[in-house]
C-alpha cells in the first residue's frame, strides 16, 4: 500500500483571490513505513509575496524568482504522487490549491476522496484537544526544535510521524511487520541478516529417566496400570 504525505506553502489563503503555491513537499510511505523517497519543489508563483505569507514560511519573492513555474513541475509532481493515497493535514486547503493549479493547465483535478485529512483523524481520536501539527507533535513527543518557520517538506516529514501515531503507533498491526520487507526493498535498504541456529536436543538424560521411574514407583494405582 503506497501513501504520500503531502504539504504545500502558498502566497495566501485562497486560490480564488489569485494566491498560488510556492512549495510542495511530499514523503512516500509503503505499508505505513517511510521509504526514504521524498520530493521538494520550490515554485515561482508569478506574483508578489505578501508579508503575511512570508512571515509564515520565509520564502521571498527574490528567492522564488528563478524557480520553475507550476506548469514546469506539474508532470514531475503528478508522477511522484501517482495513484497513492494522499495524507494531508487540513486536506481541503492543500487540495483546493493543487486543483486550482491543475485547472490553470487544463488538467484533471485530484479527487477529494484520495485524501486522508489528519486534522479530522486527530479530532476524532482526541475530541476537544488542539489538532494543529505543532500540538500533535508535542502530544507524540516528536522533535520540533528546528521548526521556526513552516516548510512543506519539513512539515510533510513531521506529519508522516504524526500520521503513524494516529493510526496506532509505529506497529499498529501485524500487517506492518509483513509489509516491512516490501518497504525496505522499495527504499533500497538492506534487511538485517539472521543466523539460523541448530535446534537444541531435548531428550532426557539417563539420570533424569531413572529419577522419573523412581517417582512413578511412589504413585498408588496409577491409571495407566489399570
Amino acid at each position: 500500500m503506497r501513501e504520500v504525505v503531502l504539504d504545500t506553502e502558498t502566497t495566501g489563503l485562497d486560490p480564488k483571490a489569485g494566491h498560488r503555491i510556492v512549495e510542495i513537499g511530499a514523503v512516500e510511505l509503503v505499508n505505513h513505513l517511510p521509504t526514504g523517497s521524498s520530493q521538494q519543489i520550490y515554485i515561482n508563483p508569478e506574483r508578489d509575496m505578501p508579508a503575511e505569507a512570508f512571515a509564515v514560511h520565509g520564502l521571498s519573492e527574490e528567492f522564488l524568482a528563478d524557480k520553475p513555474t507550476f506548469a514546469a513541475i506539474a508532470e514531475a509532481f503528478l508522477e511522484f504522487v501517482g495513484d497513492a493515497t494522499l495524507i494531508i493535514h487540513n486536506a481541503e486547503f492543500d487540495m483546493k490549491f493543487l486543483n486550482a493549479e491543475l485547472a490553470r493547465l487544463g488538467r484533471p483535478a485530484l479527487p477529494a476522496e484520495r485524501a486522508i485529512d489528519t486534522v479530522g483523524m486527530a479530532r476524532r481520536k482526541f475530541p476537544g484537544a488542539q489538532a494543529s501539527l505543532d500540538a500533535l507533535c508535542r502530544r507524540f513527543q516528536i522533535d520540533l526544535t528546528d521548526r521556526t518557520l513552516h516548510g512543506a517538506l519539513k512539515d510533510a516529514r513531521l506529519l508522516s510521524e504524526v500520521y503513524l501515531e494516529l493510526i496506532g503507533g509505529r506497529q499498529p498491526g501485524l500487517e506492518l511487520a509483513a509489509g516491512r520487507a516490501a518497504a525496505m526493498a522499495a527504499a533500497n535498504m538492506p534487511m538485517a541478516q539472521r543466523t539460523q541456529r541448530a535446534a537444541r536436543p531435548h531428550a532426557p538424560t539417563a539420570e533424569e529417566e531413572a529419577a522419573h521411574a523412581r517417582f512413578l514407583e511412589k504413585l498408588k494405582d496409577p491409571i495407566w496400570s489399570a
